[in-house]
């Protein structure tokens, strides 16, 4: 869902100025900004935007500001964006919650040892463009089918 309408339907007839809680895992951003969020939310205590998808957006920096915003991210996808080099991606060493990356058709793809590079750069993240080190591969969390059921 775009950020924009899940912000809308989270307000549930509040004026942002209200708003102490905003919930908007698994939004999407289709030019790269953290759209309708604003300074109008004076009251926001609790942020929760734990799979960011940025795919595609021309983003070549700024990483900082979403270790800075978004400490709790688990999931971000800045894949066919402009990222060419492992400076650009150390700012999100800081996000300590940061398991799935996704650089997929990212220039930094392209350099000797990527994989590896960033495995030892940001030691917290599980998988990178889908897979783990040992190059298998990230489960879908819509094969989850039996969750629940347990068998002995």
């Amino acid at each position: 869902m775009e950020m924009k309408k899940r912000i809308n339907l989270e307000l549930r007839n509040q004026a942002p100025e209200e708003v102490t809680e905003l919930v908007l895992d698994n939004c999407k951003s289709s030019n790269g900004e953290i759209e309708g969020l604003n300074d109008s939310f004076k009251e926001l205590e609790f942020l929760s935007m734990a799979n960011l998808e940025l795919s595609d957006n021309v983003i070549s920096g700024g990483l900082e500001v979403l270790a800075e915003r978004c400490p709790n991210l688990t999931y971000l996808n800045l894949s066919g964006n402009k990222i060419k080099d492992l400076g650009t991606v150390e700012a999100l060493q800081n996000l300590k919650n940061l398991k799935s990356l996704d650089l997929f058709n990212c220039e930094i793809t392209n350099l000797e040892d990527y994989r590896d590079s960033i495995f030892d750069l940001l030691q917290q993240i599980t998988y990178l463009d889908g897979f783990d080190q040992e190059d298998n591969e990230a489960p879908d969390s819509e094969d989850d089918d039996d969750e629940g059921e347990r068998t002995e």
